[in-house]
């Protein structure tokens, strides 16, 4: 049951990208322009080749570490994310039999447009006769009995599915219920001659803080998934040496380098046409939906906070003035956040240590605070809730805290009062530099304020708090209200508003 015995079947790179150029006029550049990004084309071999080149499985050597097979592309709008999804499943189907393959989009109609380019190659010689029945809107199937399906995002959909590859494009949009779901549908089978590994395939633009595409990306950091990045500068066409570089507004980002491509070879964006798209747009999207440097943070309850600017490796030097301060959010079910900052005479603060803890009680969280191996607290600033009496008890927490010898405060703050005040330490409208930093130890305030995102309800203007990043940014709140507007009074060991 040949798929293609008409057809040599790549076995290179080289074979591939000149395969779907001679059947589908697909032309793509062998190298990115912009460093440490890719091609297009290097997606397509690591879905094509199963994570790596082919080798006749008598020459694999034995205890050969499975290749990671799983993998995210992030790129830019236009850079032909759909229409690759559809190239790797049409190579996938047609190379080996039996596969099965799923398209699921970040909504029914993004399903549809990949499903549309494949249908589309379908429809070319000599893949056409390779169609067995009839093409549906939902089903494709091939007379080597490879098959390919959208499915709808449900998760009785894809709960149901038994696959080989499923294709996720756009995952942003995606539910992350139906997400989770989608982890656990891929079987490894033996197609043909291929051991095609059981495989999710992610494709996306990243626009939404701290989203799904923020954790895939992190997670191909870390090693567990591939990780292929382009922008629009990596798709680009040849740029004719007639083009003068001085007057181009692509110049900033491109260097020329376009000029150097391969006419046969580039890419299949025009360069005029990505000059009138920046034209159009702010640096702000530009950088997030075309160069795909950064992340939006369009929708970011702190949009000044930059990892290369506010995170820090090392400790301030200590100073006979330098104080130790400290910010708390309680929670039981949700963590336990208890922050220490160090505060200088130019009253920068850098946050040098972090608890975050859940199911703790609040004799554990005290004990932490007293532990003489933790700095001393001049005072601590908590969440305003602990002042309320407990029925139980009687007391506060914060009157326990006290009665502990630790000088808490309380103060009633507006969530939006507090969130300005950090942000203007992060970038102050003086054009100075940053008043606080945070240590790089501090991982769970360093996630938090990056991914801490309004509510995507646009008659809503709250921050959304059913992820769980509020907690630890309501301790750097506490703690920076109480720093910049210290008027309060006072009695004993407890401090209020």
């Amino acid at each position: 049951m040949d798929a293609v015995p008409a057809l040599t079947r790549p076995a290179s790179r080289h074979d591939l990208r000149h395969f779907l150029h001679q059947h589908l006029d697909l032309r793509f550049a062998d190298d990115p322009i912009v460093p440490g990004h890719h091609s297009p084309i290097d997606y397509l071999c690591h879905a094509f080749f199963e994570g790596e080149p082919p080798l006749p499985d008598a020459a694999a050597p034995a205890g050969r570490q499975a290749p990671i097979v799983d993998c995210v592309v992030w790129a830019n709008r236009g850079g032909g994310k759909t229409m690759l999804g559809a190239v790797a499943t049409l190579m996938d189907m047609v190379y080996k039999p039996g596969i099965h393959v799923r398209i699921l989009g970040g909504s029914l109609e993004q399903a549809e447009r990949m499903h549309t380019h494949l249908r589309g190659f379908l429809a070319r010689e000599p893949f056409r006769s390779m169609v067995r029945g009839r093409v549906t809107d939902r089903r494709i199937v091939l007379r080597n009995t490879s098959e390919v399906e959208l499915l709808a995002q449900s998760q009785t959909s894809v709960r149901g599915t038994r696959v080989q590859k499923i294709r996720c494009d756009e995952v942003e949009l995606f539910d992350p219920a139906v997400w989770e779901a989608a982890q656990l549908v891929t079987r490894s089978q033996r197609c043909g001659g291929t051991l095609v590994r059981g495989a999710v395939e992610c494709l996306s633009t990243m626009h939404i803080p701290g989203g799904i595409m923020h954790d895939l990306v992190g997670q191909a950091a870390a090693g567990t998934r591939r990780l292929f990045k382009w922008g629009v500068l990596d798709v680009l066409e040849r740029c004719e040496p007639a083009r003068d570089c001085g007057a181009c507004a692509l110049y900033s980002e491109c260097s020329g380098r376009a000029k150097r491509r391969q006419g046969a070879m580039a890419g299949h964006v025009t360069i005029d046409d990505a000059l009138v798209m920046k034209s159009r747009v702010g640096t702000a999207v530009w950088e997030t939906e075309m160069l795909c440097s950064r992340p939006s943070r369009t929708a970011a309850v702190l949009p000044e906070f930059d990892r290369c600017l506010h995170v820090v490796s090392e400790e301030p030097p200590a100073t006979d003035d330098a104080q130790w301060v400290g910010g708390m959010d309680f929670g039981m079910r949700s963590p336990t956040v208890i922050l220490w900052g160090m505060v200088g005479a130019d009253r920068t603060v850098w946050i040098l240590h972090e608890r975050s803890v859940s199911g703790a009680t609040l004799d554990d969280h005290i004990a932490e605070i007293l532990d003489p191996a933790r700095p001393v607290l001049r005072w601590l600033s908590v969440d305003p809730s602990g002042a309320a009496t407990n029925y139980h008890t009687g007391i506060s927490t914060t009157e326990m805290m006290a009665r502990r010898g630790i000088r808490v405060c309380a103060r009633p703050a507006r969530v939006h009062e507090g969130l300005l005040l950090i942000r203007a330490r992060l970038r102050p409208a003086d054009g100075g530099p940053p008043r606080l930093y945070v240590h790089r130890r501090c991982a769970t305030l360093i996630d938090s304020m990056e991914r801490f995102s309004y509510d995507d309800n646009p008659q809503s203007d709250a921050p959304d708090k059913s992820r769980g990043f509020d907690h630890a940014v309501d301790a750097l709140r506490y703690l920076v209200h109480r720093l910049d507007l210290p008027s309060s009074s006072q009695s004993g060991s407890y401090t209020t508003r």
